[in-house]
């Protein structure tokens, strides 16, 4: 099919899912809103602090508003989080003692299994600290909740769930498949915790995991809360103890979540979650617009064009080394930052294989801007997320494929 073509079904499909995407940004709007007139946010919460941050009332404030939205007894949301990766191992080394079990529901994230000790052996890992780890096989077509159960052992104190998929060619899990694996670890072994990585996936269904029972839950502040606004930071909800052991882990036992000063103005970091809503949608109809788009034009894509999606990130398997690479270089030359920048691949660290990665994003690593990276190795698939807004999603592709067919890559 050629390029013209592949545009016109995409923007069929993106028709059809537009109602969807629409009524789910509204329930998460108003949802948004409620929270802010519950905790009674005002002006002077978006005064920044300094030292030790203690009595930082809008950082305070800030939280409150984030375990009012989440449906959490606590919130820890700070700037000196420094990715995704490190609000999931606040969560787990503040919950994991020597001799505990980490189960997770499939092969989590490369950085993940770099921090719990299944891959490498870097130093203070999980495992190092005398916390061991197994990985519980799942069909993500046809999820078994009763396969994790049975897979609980009496070392067994955390169920890990990511809901995103992660660099792995599966689906990624709604809100309502996470309950169910949540009510059936909680009815017969109460005293597990079940935690969820969250990242991607935060307001692209109706409600979050934590609203479903799920005791703590983890995210970026650079993903899909940050509306393209805030320079850095991570989210802990969940209940009060678990949060508080986390945040023992970020600053100190004893002082927890009275430490840590908003450095910079708080402002946007309220904005940001006000925004949210909105901003993901984009994201969503620019995932819905690439897949049909990219599937038109012979590549293989997850999810499917007519799937439901449950967070921003898809998937293209595109087969070859040159072409992979020809997408990323595609979406940073048509990026608003170091557009006339050439992704190259490079070991990065806590992958075990050369990544290539396109991000001409005003936040470095933002990825609900957008963003494709890719490890290195077969079958070759390229992974995409993000977009603040649908027409760089549209223009990025398009120009792209355009450059690619005069090159005789398409």
């Amino acid at each position: 099919m050629n390029i013209e073509n592949a545009k016109q079904e995409a923007e069929c499909l993106l028709a059809d899912y537009r109602t969807l995407a629409e009524d789910i940004a509204e329930k998460n709007f108003y949802r948004i809103l409620e929270a802010f007139r519950e905790v009674r946010v005002s002006a002077t919460h978006f005064n920044s602090a300094t030292g030790y941050g203690y009595n930082d009332e809008g950082r305070d404030r800030f939280e409150d508003l984030y375990a009012v939205a989440f449906g959490t007894e606590a919130a820890l949301v700070r700037q000196q989080i420094v990715s995704g990766t490190h609000a999931i191992s606040l969560a787990l080394f503040g919950n994991l003692l020597p001799g505990d079990e980490l189960l997770t529901v499939g092969l989590p994230y490369d950085t993940l299994q770099t921090v719990i000790g299944l891959q490498g052996n870097e130093p203070g890992n999980l495992k190092e600290l005398g916390v061991s780890c197994r990985v519980v096989e799942i069909d993500f077509d046809n999820i078994d909740p009763q396969a994790v159960v049975a897979a609980i052992g009496p070392k067994t104190r955390m169920v890990s769930i990511q809901r995103s998929r992660g660099y792995a060619w599966r689906k990624s899990l709604s809100v309502e498949q996470i309950a169910i694996i949540t009510k059936a670890v909680k009815q017969v072994y109460p005293q597990v915790i079940v935690f969820v990585d969250n990242c991607y996936g935060e307001m692209v269904d109706h409600l979050e995991p934590s609203h479903f029972g799920a005791d703590i839950v983890a995210g970026s502040l650079i993903k899909n809360l940050s509306a393209g606004l805030l320079p850095g930071g991570g989210y802990i909800v969940g209940k009060e103890s678990l949060v508080e052991r986390a945040a023992c882990r970020l600053t100190v036992p004893g002082a927890g979540r009275e430490m840590g000063a908003s450095l910079i103005s708080n402002r946007h970091y309220f904005q940001s979650l006000f925004m949210a809503p909105q901003i993901v949608k984009e994201a969503v109809l620019g995932s819905v617009y690439a897949c049909a788009f990219l599937e038109a034009l012979g590549c293989k894509v997850s999810p499917g064009t007519k799937e439901i999606r449950h967070d921003i990130v898809y998937a293209i398997e595109v087969g070859e080394p040159n072409k992979l690479a020809a997408w990323c270089r595609g979406i940073q030359k048509y990026s608003p930052i170091d557009s006339y920048v050439r992704p190259e691949p490079w070991d990065m660290p806590g992958y075990d294989s050369p990544v290539i990665m396109a991000g001409g994003s005003f936040v470095q690593g933002s990825t609900i801007e957008l963003s494709a990276d890719a490890p290195m190795r077969e079958p070759y698939i390229l992974y995409m997320q993000g977009g603040l807004n649908l027409n760089h999603v549209k223009y990025a592709l398009i120009k792209t494929a355009e450059d690619m067919q005069k090159e005789g890559l398409l």
